[in-house]
């Protein structure tokens, strides 16, 4: 495998706020707009601020399943809640901190440290974490099943 990897996407606009993102690796289209939050935000559409948000989340699950099958950790499910807390800085708004909360369903209780440790492991090996200067605020919980 490269070491180098390639990610296009297309962004069309459409109205107003309103624009369509593909890629051509895809096969689906997002549409995404101004938060309602802002001056001519619309309400029920996909933001740059929850795209943004989505990839912390998302990528955290892909590291994590992947740390957990080469760890042979089996689980039985993974719930992710994340907020951005949006504020200025200097005057202009920036995303200041996202809080990560992923729940890690396991059915044995003697896997609770080794599944929090890969929990861990995942949070600090994510690559947009890594890639970001946005605060992580990590609050993983193991339950069992």
């Amino acid at each position: 495998m490269s070491e180098e990897h390639t990610y296009n996407v297309n962004l069309s606009w459409k109205e107003k706020r309103i624009g369509t993102i593909g890629s051509p690796e895809l096969n689906e289209e997002i549409e995404v707009a101004t938060p309602p939050d802002f001056d001519g935000g619309e309400e029920d559409i996909w933001s740059p601020e929850h795209l943004f948000v989505s990839s912390v989340s998302s990528c955290f699950m892909t590291t994590f399943i992947a740390i957990a099958e080469y760890s042979k950790l089996v689980f039985e499910n993974l719930e992710i809640n994340a907020t951005a807390k949006l504020g200025k800085v200097d005057g202009k708004f920036e995303v200041a901190e996202i809080t990560l909360k992923p729940e890690l369903v396991i059915s044995e209780k003697k896997f609770t440290d080794k599944a929090r440790r890969i929990m861990e492991k995942a949070e600090q090996a994510c690559l947009i974490t890594r890639s970001i200067k946005t605060e992580i605020i990590f609050e993983p919980r193991v339950s069992i099943n």
